[in-house]
């Protein structure tokens, strides 16, 4: 696990805003309930799961390189990030100092990074021989323009990845500007968004891996407890049973109507509605799924009537999503139950205020979002969340969050949808 997870998970722990003192007080109630439920007496359940193959990163090279030719481009250069570790299976932390993959439209992959560097970036290569070296007092983008020029890229088009930073970008394009930059999505969005089964059952382990997390933090609810000791208790049993844990967002009561949360300390009241988003990686791929209850109490009248409109929305956008259909149609199916019943209209609060859904693989978002103005139609392989959340600022909020992927019959599960409020996982 590398450093930036590893302080991410720490730092969920502890409550915004409160001092140091009161943090470690946080992260002490946090272990406490986290032995109370159970947590660290898991295993891992990881031990089935077959990472991506050589020879899929292979194939995804070849299809790369057929859209650089089918898009008139000499190659996509990619820089760290995840459509680098997608082609390569090399993760590398963006410093300051550039390193680059190019893949050109015809040939072996090839690398440029620091020299100093050399040794160990070589350990990681499976695909490729030739990296291309620049020391503390040269320039890295007179390097990468040298690769060009050696592997006979002299003039048309170069595809830039889109988490490029600018400065990478713009220090490449000063020191081969007789080259012309250009967007690769046409490339890697076509590689990306389409996934294989190995990657579907990546992403079905880390769904179950949540699925089962979350049921540990229903179990662990209780008065006075805050929102960040739950999501402690969720991430450390995520991590248990192998996965790496990506998030775990709380809301209690009033702040459920928040989609993504608040800085402000949450403690639990009987009564409250509880939202669940939650989220891990296995071998690289994402799960993201959320659950929404009421906890000590009956639900009111009131809760029960948004929780069902909101299974109903979900309902709708599930059946709504067929092969050759408009991204946009399963946004405006689940859209159209939210506002027939009063709220909105569009993505006016109260109501609806963000897409039905997006795209996830590698990335928990990624293209493929279920939303207005998308005229992407459906196909095979394509991977999106159906999230229909009804915010009601200063009541409460409802979100039902289950992902799908498309088959040619039609959209499957991977994690099967709540059966009623009381029932929040099938």
């Amino acid at each position: 696990m590398n450093l930036k997870r590893r302080n991410f998970i720490r730092l969920s722990t502890l409550v915004a805003g409160t001092s140091f003192t009161a943090g470690l007080q946080s992260v002490r109630a946090a272990a406490e309930n986290a032995k109370e439920a159970g947590v660290g007496t898991l295993h891992s359940i990881t031990g089935d799961v077959v990472p991506i193959s050589l020879n899929e990163r292979k194939e995804r090279v070849a299809k790369a390189q057929r859209l650089l030719l089918k898009n008139k481009m000499e190659a996509l250069v990619l820089e760290s990030g995840t459509s680098l570790e997608y082609f390569t299976g090399i993760s590398w932390w963006p410093s300051e100092r550039t390193m680059v993959s190019v893949i050109p439209a015809s040939g072996e992959i090839i690398y440029v990074c620091p020299g100093f560097e050399e040794a160990r970036f070589r350990e990681l290569i499976t695909l490729g021989k030739k990296v291309y070296v620049w020391q503390e007092d040269e320039s890295p983008y007179e390097q990468i323009a040298y690769a060009f020029k050696d592997r006979g890229i002299t003039s048309g088009k170069i595809g830039i990845e889109e988490q490029t930073r600018f400065f990478i970008a713009d220090g490449i394009r000063s020191a081969a500007p007789q080259l012309k930059y250009v967007s690769g999505d046409p490339v890697t969005i076509p590689c990306r968004m389409f996934k294989s089964a190995a990657e579907l059952a990546l992403m079905q382990k880390a769904s179950d891996i949540t699925v089962a997390a979350m049921k540990m933090g229903i179990s662990s609810l209780k008065e006075g407890i805050s929102a960040d000791e739950i999501a402690a208790i969720i991430n450390k049993a995520q991590q248990e049973m192998g996965a790496i844990p990506d998030f775990a967002l709380i809301l209690f009561g009033e702040t459920s109507a928040l989609p993504h949360g608040t800085v402000k300390p949450q403690h639990l009241k009987k009564g409250d509605i509880v939202l669940m988003d939650c989220g891990c990686k296995v071998a690289g791929y994402c799960s993201d799924i959320t659950r929404t209850i009421v906890f000590g109490a009956e639900p009111t009248k009131r809760q029960l009537d948004i929780w069902n409109l909101e299974q109903k929305a979900q309902a709708a956008a599930f059946k709504a999503a067929r092969i050759g259909t408009p991204c946009e149609q399963v946004d405006a199916a689940a859209r159209r139950v939210i506002t027939d019943a009063g709220f909105g209209p569009g993505y006016k609060l109260p109501g609806l205020p963000h897409r039905t859904g997006h795209g996830i693989g590698m990335d928990g978002h990624e293209w493929g979002n279920m939303v207005k103005g998308n005229q992407q139609l459906l196909q095979a392989g394509m991977c999106f969340s159906i999230e229909p959340t009804i915010s009601i600022p200063g009541e409460f909020g409802v979100r039902l969050e289950d992902c799908v992927y498309m088959t040619e019959e039609g959209p499957q599960w991977f994690s099967q949808p709540g059966i009623s409020i009381h029932q929040p996982f099938a």
